[in-house]
């Protein structure tokens, strides 16, 4: 419910003040009293009342002048003013609207009279408020380089910012008759899809609109943001448009940067941990050690490994936008040679591939080292998360659509929960809880396929079994069908 407007009531006479207490005692209003003039410049001014019924007679600042000095204020100004006078030349009159009264009621008044005009000019006044509110709300959000839409609980959109119009190619002039999904899914794809399929609700995921790259220009980001307006009685929701291109763009920079310096890293520590391999393996140095000796040696070997495993995942990260770069294609064909090899490699026994395609061909729109690193990162989780670390893994290969080959990726390893489930694509997200570190990397792996499928217009889910423990990930690449001859 809007808050009762407030009324002030000024008068220097005890009995004025209480006839004009009981006549609007029962209108639902908030009433407030000064006896002066100078008292209702002061309660003017800490009320911000919606109207003051000002009488004129008064010792001192007479209304007059108590409402010469209120318009004088940049403040009060546009307050509506109501004189009580007894005064009822025409004078008098001229003399109160130089002054800047909107109204006037002469002494002795009608009670309903008085009732009706101050309701009357509240409601006025309320509306004169709203409006100047909205109109400091537009023009905010139109400086705002953010994209700010203002939705119904139908998700029709209502109000669009000059910014939202551009992310979404609206025109500038015209209303807007579809919903937010409906104009957004246009130039964009939502992801990740399982943050989009409880929209408009909250989500423990962030929700992207991403747009494609393009032979000549990288791929486009907007992190989108629902906020409920407080108070709010009719569904209006307030949805921000936030481009984080050019913080992907930032990231790509420092990723640069850093693959500049990587091998300044790689090789001292390669070297590191070489010697200390050698100490181990070669010249049985804890042969050679007292007891707690070989237990110090021991701990500087684990940490070396474990400080290798962890830079080498960073560096790997940081070297993604080299990764998807327009242009480059791996042949769907070969998927099932590269998923043997990678098992191979990773030392999993038990892989079952199924190539159920009919005769959907063509070049995947990433490169081989993306594919490699995509599903070596997948095949790794199963055997890591793995209770035994020896998973039964099932790979199906399948049309999708004509432009999209399907990759399924189904293992008998660790359930996981729904929290989990939300936030496994999140930059250094681990399944390991309480970060103990007994699960190897630093949970950037997921984060770096889901980067890698995203940019070029696929998607990624991951969802527990149903028929087991587990879970299984499923890609949707895109496809750039064969030249027709």
């Amino acid at each position: 419910m809007p808050n009762p407007s407030t009324v002030l009531i000024v008068d220097d006479k005890p009995s004025a003040r209480e006839l004009l207490r009981a006549i609007l005692l029962e209108q639902g209003y908030t009433l407030a009293f000064a006896t002066s003039g100078q008292e209702a410049l002061t309660s003017a001014a800490e009320l911000s009342p919606d109207v003051i019924l000002l009488d004129v007679m008064m010792p001192g600042l007479d209304g007059f002048e108590v409402c010469r000095q209120l318009r004088a204020d940049p403040v009060l100004a546009q307050v509506p003013v109501i004189l009580i006078t007894a005064l009822d030349d025409e004078d008098s009159v001229l003399q109160g609207l130089e002054a800047g009264a909107d109204d006037f009621i002469s002494k002795p008044f009608n009670q309903a009279e008085l009732r009706a005009r101050v309701r009357t000019i509240t409601r006025l006044n309320r509306y004169r408020r709203l409006l100047i509110e909205q109109t400091k709300f537009e023009w905010v959000v139109n400086q705002a380089n953010d994209g700010y839409l203002l939705t119904d609980d139908d998700d029709h959109i209502r109000y669009a910012n000059p910014h939202a119009r551009l992310y979404l190619g609206l025109p500038a002039d015209k209303p807007i008759t579809a919903t937010f999904l409906e104009v957004a899914c246009g130039p964009y794809r939502c992801e990740p899809a399982e943050a989009w399929q409880t929209w408009p609700e909250p989500s423990p995921s962030p929700r992207y609109l991403v747009q494609s790259e393009s032979p000549t220009a990288r791929s486009s980001w907007l992190q989108v943001n629902v906020l409920d307006l407080p108070g709010r009685v009719d569904g209006d929701r307030v949805v921000q448009l936030r481009n984080v291109t050019f913080e992907m763009a930032l990231w790509n920079d420092m990723w640069e940067f850093e693959t500049l310096i990587s091998h300044k890293l790689r090789t001292p520590l390669g070297g590191v941990v070489t010697g200390l391999e050698l100490l181990k393996e070669d010249y049985n140095i804890t042969d050679l050690l007292d007891k707690d000796g070989a237990r110090v040696f021991e701990l500087i070997y684990i940490s070396a490994q474990r400080l290798k495993r962890d830079i080498l995942g960073i560096l790997e990260y940081i070297s993604l936008p080299t990764l998807a770069q327009p242009g480059q294609r791996f042949d769907v064909s070969a998927l099932t040679s590269l998923i043997t090899q990678l098992s191979a490699e990773l030392g999993l026994t038990e892989v079952s591939v199924t190539d159920r395609r009919s005769a959907l061909t063509g070049q995947i729109l990433l490169s081989a080292q993306s594919m490699e690193l995509i599903l070596r990162e997948i095949l790794g989780n199963s055997k890591k998360f793995h209770p035994h670390h020896t998973p039964k893994i099932e790979v199906v290969v399948s049309d999708l659509t004509g432009k999209q080959v399907s990759l399924q990726i189904k293992d008998d390893g660790l359930t996981l929960a729904p929290e989990q489930l939300a936030r496994v694509w999140l930059p250094y997200y681990q399944a390991d809880k309480y970060f103990t570190g007994e699960v190897a990397g630093m949970g950037l792996g997921l984060s770096r396929v889901a980067f890698l499928v995203w940019s070029v217009g696929g998607s990624c889910r991951l969802n527990n079994r149903s028929e087991g423990p587990g879970v299984t990930v499923e890609l949707a690449l895109p496809l750039e069908p064969p030249p027709v001859s």
